[in-house]
């Protein structure tokens, strides 16, 4: 599909628009930028009279009095005011929040589904979402909700926010691009895009039909985990982490802002484009993030790693050393231990587990598990290899071995994720999933000191 006409024209701060040079390298650093020379106040946030009759504006992303402020100074075209008018509620179905059970979905078990499929209908990033999983309540910000996205048209005039989460985009199929207050972000597959909560944006296709998985995060920001004795370098460096540069839009036309706050949708009708942000400087933005940049670390003598250790990013919950959401990077990687069952070996756990396949095939699961395909074991329900991945492995030559080919991920929670009932009677559910473990063979033998 070819990337449709669009009548919106941004302007960047130094590079044009798109391009990789417009960037900031970094992981929550403290950025200044501006679109046009000057309109970036310097040694104070609020001027008497900002450059340009520009508004100074504060986005905050925590708590004033938080051990480490996360908020963003704007100086936009117009107050946040004018862009929130009178609102109207609006029902997107497929969109749902936790708590969200379905007295007739069964959530105990493990589940997996097939891609889900594009249609004839046009799909625009709000009413192409398409909600699996939710977990905990919007509303007490605890828990998170997973989605696939299938989008083929760009939002025109139309332009949305969460006040309810930030959302981890993950995209398995075709280019968007997301035109925030505070710049451009262009991603496609290998790429993941964080959306803070409260930015406005617009999702434009730049290469479709698009479709990829969304993680929304009801609690506390992703933040990269702690490494420990892992030390100061590998897994996911911050200067790998890209911020876009300051890009306004200075339109009058009639526009739509859409608002999802508490599980809820209203719209509100304005005369102009919300995304007039000239300058800021602050440490709460968008910014993106190339998998192909995670540099995994693993055992190198025996014994297979908790999943633990192909953690990205991180958002904490009340309960140290659990977290609200882990999201986990299965990547391409050697595979070198000793006398070492290698695959994930069988577990049950406190977390939930929802997986999602980039590309390629996932080792314990060699059938089956398909790019753009979702799994889910809900906490404390046993699962791990099938019986052709636990043979093969079992069998295996020892060598050193590179899995190559594979991108999988995983979105954990401490929280129960509960079936929509789009991923009970909807979605591809492959009903035949669980029987992949009945060829499981009793291998037990009595006698002393066999294998």
């Amino acid at each position: 599909m070819n990337r449709p006409t669009n009548p919106h024209k941004l302007t960047q701060a130094g590079t044009p628009v798109g391009t990789t040079e417009g960037y900031m390298p970094g992981f929550g650093n403290d950025f200044e930028t501006e679109a046009l020379p000057g309109a970036l106040p310097q040694g104070m946030n609020s001027p008497q009279k900002c450059n340009y009759g520009l508004y100074g504006e504060q986005l905050s992303g925590t708590a004033f009095t938080a051990t480490v402020p996360e908020r963003t100074w704007c100086y936009r075209i117009r107050p946040s005011v004018k862009h929130s008018h009178r609102y109207a509620k609006i029902d997107l179905p497929y969109w749902k929040s936790a708590p969200c059970v379905d007295p007739d979905v069964i959530s105990l078990g493990q589940y997996r589904w097939d891609p889900v499929p594009h249609s004839d209908e046009g799909l625009t990033w709000l009413t192409g979402m398409r909600t699996m999983t939710t977990a905990g309540d919007v509303n007490t910000q605890v828990g998170m909700a997973s989605h696939i996205y299938l989008v083929t048209e760009s939002m025109v005039d139309d332009y949305f926010f969460s006040a309810d989460s930030e959302l981890l985009v993950v995209p398995q199929e075709g280019r968007l691009r997301f035109a925030t207050e505070l710049g451009i972000i262009d991603l496609e597959p290998k790429e993941i895009a964080i959306i803070p909560r409260g930015l406005v944006y617009r999702v434009e296709v730049l290469e479709g039909p698009c479709r990829g998985f969304v993680c929304e995060n009801y609690g506390q920001k992703f933040e990269l985990p702690g490494r420990g004795p892992i030390g100061a370098n590998c897994m996911a460096n911050p200067r790998d982490f890209k911020t876009p540069v300051a890009a306004f839009e200075d339109r009058d036309a009639p526009s739509t802002v859409t608002v999802k706050w508490c599980g809820q949708f209203h719209t509100t009708n304005i005369g102009h484009s919300p995304l007039d942000v000239v300058a800021w400087h602050g440490n709460y933005a968008p910014c993106k993030y190339d998998l192909r940049n995670y540099c995994p670390v693993g055992a190198i003598l025996f014994d297979h790693p908790d999943p633990s250790i192909f953690t990205v990013l991180t958002a904490p919950s009340g309960v140290p050393g659990t977290a609200n959401i882990d999201f986990v990077l299965f990547r391409e990687r050697w595979m070198v231990m000793e006398g070492t069952f290698r695959p994930p070996w069988y577990h049950k756990n406190i977390m939930s587990e929802l997986m999602g396949n980039i590309y390629g095939q996932y080792d314990a699961k060699p059938q089956g598990f398909v790019p753009g395909g979702m799994s889910l074991h809900n906490m404390m329900l046993p699962h791990g290899p099938d019986k052709e991945a636990f043979e093969k492995a079992s069998n295996a030559n020892l060598g050193p071995d590179k899995l190559d080919r594979t991108m999988s991920f995983m979105f954990e929670t401490r929280f129960p994720q509960h079936l929509t009932a789009f991923a009970a009677n909807e979605a591809p559910l492959q009903d035949d999933y669980i029987d992949c473990w009945t060829s499981l063979e009793k291998k037990f033998d009595g006698t002393p000191g066999k294998k």
